[in-house]
């Protein structure tokens, strides 16, 4: 994992001693002063243990061996009495911040395209107070509209902080609420709001306008629809009935109702909080129905996982809220009195699409401690700065690799290198504000090569989290001291986990070294199951002889002597090849995905052929500057097109198989190169930029058939 460097090798004997001598005259005064010596402690400790000595007998935390934890405060048993909990702790203090927008233009761009481009001012923010106002007056207003409690209202919108409001409102009254992506088809709408017969929804005026216009009046009970920022324009294609309100004008009308029968409409820990619609990865959105004490225990042991939490905090969300990552993280740091500010992906960064050239993203005006991430993201970063390392002069590629190595040994021995986080790695720190301290990834596995890249240049823990949004999100996080790779930490103090034998796989939990099996995740996280969908529920939620519920997971884990878990497969990902072999797609794709030529891959197998194709969304600078070398000239879609190029490519890829150790028949054949990237608007990749498998084999069939010669 270490980089290549091309210096002198007399040259890098003499600057070795230089850097021996360095860290021997460093490391008494960092021993005395750094609070680094109890982490490298704490790294070494066992982190869970088995509750029995039994095979595939539950692990738990060590912090909670005696009793699962299930409560943030006591007697905050719902999400309504947390939040006010926290209003009456942190009143006055800020809690959700906006940039306000101080000019749109219209960038031309040379394709003749039409780029929107945003200069944005200050944050401005809403204090713990004002939130809890605006949050009271909304869900008094929505019971004018008749809004009833326990009944469903839906939320598609973007990630803002009338999301938040709305959520808390809903959670205050007991309207169970209903979240779907704003990236999903118009179908997938369709269903998540006719399955939950739906009379309102919560929306912004540009979603209205590009989403739900064309597919209203496939949803019948549809009565209100609210706007979150303004008045929208007329639309007159509406269906007789329904009525458009502003988030403003319902909170005018809470205002002004009478609240005495408030109290009867307070939920109670068992109560459904939300049904949140999965992004449909695999098939159909299914809606996850998330109780109170659900949530509630879930962010409990997220929360324990990150250290002095608090006021001085401020997180950065841009994530899909109705994804269980984001919204989890979200309520976390509303219970603890850090400060929210909001973002979006185009908006981010300087260097983000939407951001005019010589203005301020969203981080380095915010300048977040926390974050959270998905991989494709992180990959992302990752492959943006080595790119910049590669266009640097020899001297400032060498200096940067020998300060990257460098600090890859020390962080491996537990020590901290604040010289070469000063003077090396500051610029790279300040892509994301330059204030991080702690980066939460989840969603899917991050690559061991992407992890250290994170560690080594944003200069702090980056912790791995598993989980589902049938576990409310939560399973496992890695502590902030534990720097090794490709792990995804201990259970969580709220749940237990156990591995289950998989035979098929050839899975077990009497394997050695190490147990293996498919993860089972028990604990009051673990949700009720499956909205109307009893029989997928029945498949996989199981209650044990104590009562315990139990989420059949469907991935394949192995826990380490440490008690870290560690996520080796997938039941849905394995598929078995004409000749009887085992091909685990994750594992090809994981092996493959961190290639400069390679923006995005999806592998794919057939139980009638003998061997692994796949669909490659090539790296544009890297596939054009091979196809230069190679002396093939073209446009973009003829270089993808050329057959000749997917030759080159395969090469490579069959070069960066065998250095992964993949197996002869685990490396693809044959590919095809896709000129047009994989973004949740394709409906090829979720929100969380996760294969939609189904959705990617019906797009490229004709290039199935023609690499299985069936055409």
């Amino acid at each position: 994992m270490k980089l290549k460097h091309n210096i002198n090798p007399v040259l890098l004997q003499f600057i070795n001693f230089i850097i021996l001598m360095y860290t021997v005259l460093t490391y008494i005064p960092w021993y005395i002063f750094s609070g680094s010596r109890q982490a490298i402690a704490k790294s070494k400790q066992v982190k869970a243990r088995p509750v029995n000595n039994r095979p595939g007998g539950a692990y738990r935390s060590v912090n909670s061996m005696h009793c699962l934890a299930s409560v943030l405060y006591p007697g905050c048993d719902t999400l309504d009495k947390v939040f006010k909990y926290a209003k009456t702790k942190y009143k006055d203090k800020k809690l959700l911040g906006t940039r306000e927008i101080l000019k749109e233009e219209d960038e031309i761009q040379p394709s003749g395209k039409v780029f929107k481009k945003v200069i944005l001012g200050k944050y401005t923010w809403l204090s713990y107070e004002d939130v809890y106002i605006k949050a009271v007056n909304f869900g008094n207003g929505l019971a004018v509209l008749g809004q009833q409690p326990k009944t469903n209202i839906a939320i598609f919108c973007e990630t803002r902080a009338e999301w938040m409001i709305a959520a808390q409102a809903c959670f205050m009254c007991n309207y169970q609420l209903v979240t779907l992506y704003a990236t999903l088809g118009g179908a997938a709408i369709v269903h998540g709001l006719n399955e939950t017969e739906v009379t309102t929804i919560i929306t912004s005026k540009e979603l209205m306008q590009t989403k739900l216009k064309e597919i209203v009046s496939q949803v019948p009970r549809l009565r209100h629809i609210i706007t979150v920022d303004g008045k929208p324009t007329t639309w007159s294609e509406f269906p007789k009935g329904v009525i458009v309100h502003t988030m403003a004008s319902v909170q005018a009308m809470g205002a002004k109702a009478d609240s005495g029968n408030k109290q009867q409409a307070r939920p109670v820990p068992s109560d459904i909080a939300v049904i949140m619609y999965t992004s449909g990865s695999t098939g159909i959105p299914k809606g996850v129905m998330i109780s109170h004490c659900n949530i509630i225990a879930g962010i409990t042991g997220m929360a324990e996982r990150i250290p002095n939490l608090g006021e001085k905090d401020i997180y950065v969300g841009y994530l899909p809220l109705a994804h269980v990552l984001e919204l989890s993280a979200e309520l976390v740091c509303l219970s603890h009195g850090c400060r929210i500010g909001y973002s979006s992906p185009q908006t981010l960064a300087d260097q983000s699409s939407k951001i005019k050239k010589g203005s301020k993203g969203d981080v380095t005006t915010l300048k977040p401690t926390l974050m959270a991430a998905v991989p494709e993201i992180m990959d992302r970063i990752y492959k943006n700065v080595m790119n910049k390392v590669n266009e640097m002069t020899s001297f400032q590629r060498n200096l940067f690799i020998l300060a990257y190595n460098y600090k890859m040994e020390q962080i491996s021995k537990g020590y901290t290198t604040p010289l070469c986080d000063s003077l090396i790695f500051r610029k790279v720190r300040m892509l994301l504000g330059g204030k991080i301290r702690i980066l939460l990834c989840g969603g899917a596995p991050l690559s061991a090569a992407t992890q250290r890249f994170m560690n080594i240049c944003f200069c702090c823990p980056v912790g791995q989290g598993y989980g589902l949004t049938e576990s409310a999100g939560a399973g496992t996080i890695t502590e902030v001291w534990d720097y090794t790779t490709g792990r995804v930490g201990a259970p969580l103090v709220c749940c237990e986990i156990k591995l289950l034998n998989w035979e098929e796989g050839g899975y077990y939990n009497t394997d050695k070294p190490y147990p293996r099996g498919e993860i089972l995740i028990g604990g009051q996280n673990v949700t009720v199951g499956y909205y109307k969908n009893e029989g997928r529920t029945r498949k996989d939620f199981t209650v044990d002889e104590n009562g315990q519920r139990w989420l059949h997971t469907g991935d394949i884990g192995e826990f380490h002597p440490d008690g870290c878990l560690k996520i080796i497969d997938r039941k849905k990902d394995l598929v078995k090849l004409q000749a009887g072999e085992y091909v685990s797609l994750g594992k090809v794709e994981a092996a493959l995905k961190n290639l400069p030529l390679v923006d995005n891959i999806c592998a794919y197998a057939s139980s009638f052929h003998s061997y692994v194709i796949g669909f490659v969304v090539p790296n544009q600078k890297e596939l054009v500057e091979l196809a230069r070398k190679k002396g093939f000239k073209g446009t973009w879609e003829e270089i993808c097109n050329s057959s000749e190029m997917e030759k080159e490519v395969l090469k490579v890829l069959a070069e960066a198989a065998m250095a992964a150790n993949l197996e002869k028949f685990e490396i693809p054949v044959k590919i095809r190169l896709s000129p047009d990237p994989w973004t949740p608007e394709t409906g090829l990749v979720t929100d969380a930029f996760k294969l939609k498998r189904k959705e990617l084999t019906a797009h490229y069939q004709m290039d199935i058939d023609r690499m299985y010669g069936t055409n």
